[in-house]
């Protein structure tokens, strides 16, 4: 008798253990993101030069963004950071083949255009405990801005340099819309990053 009950506790204790390892192991979704989220995000995105790319790039993070806009410029170069690496590689990869002075300014011209970003990310990171309005905050966002714009600069030489250098055909109409892709990102990111500086000054 005793017997039998010391087994039906352990197949209890047993079952039991299985059932909480199950529901450990499910992976709950993420919190979807809320209306007001969302629609911050589309608004911000308006005041920039392609709020379409700009809400489509941006809109899957609006839970983690919510409604503060120094998260939104940071996500915004983060993203446009991203693309930017991307079209360095492939550039990178293509000088190597291509025999033209104007693929390896390019090389150059994006490989600055990622330096500048990456310190206007790692500026913005470092603001998290300034008090928007204070000098500080000022001067830093101005650097933000002046790096951001100088990326875009950049991009935009690099473009301009193919254009008038390169005869026509597939790898010019490549990298012109690789880079013209990363423009409308970084574009993006400075106007975002222009409406924090000025709204928290």
């Amino acid at each position: 008798m005793v017997s039998k009950l010391y087994m039906t506790t352990f197949l209890y204790l047993v079952t039991l253990l299985f059932i909480f390892r199950t529901i450990s192991a499910v992976r709950f979704p993420p919190a979807q993101p809320t209306t007001d989220n969302l629609d911050f995000i589309r608004t911000s995105c308006n005041a920039t030069l392609y709020p379409d790319v700009c809400f489509t790039s941006l809109a899957g993070y609006a839970s983690a963004v919510q409604d503060n806009p120094a998260r939104l410029a940071k996500l915004a170069i983060g993203v446009s950071l991203s693309r930017a690496k991307y079209t360095a590689a492939y550039l990178s990869k293509l000088s190597r083949r291509a025999a033209s002075a104007a693929v390896h300014d390019c090389v150059s011209n994006v490989g600055d255009a990622v330096d500048q970003m990456r310190g206007s990310l790692r500026q913005l990171r470092e603001m998290n405990h300034r008090r928007p309005g204070a000098p500080a905050f000022r001067f830093q966002m101005s650097n933000v801005q002046t790096w951001m714009s100088a990326a875009l600069t950049d991009e935009e030489t690099c473009t301009d340099g193919i254009t008038e250098e390169m005869e026509d055909g597939e790898t010019k109409t490549a990298i012109c819309d690789r880079v013209g892709d990363v423009k409308r990102f970084t574009s993006n990111a400075l106007a975002l990053v222009n409406t924090y500086a000025n709204n928290g000054a």
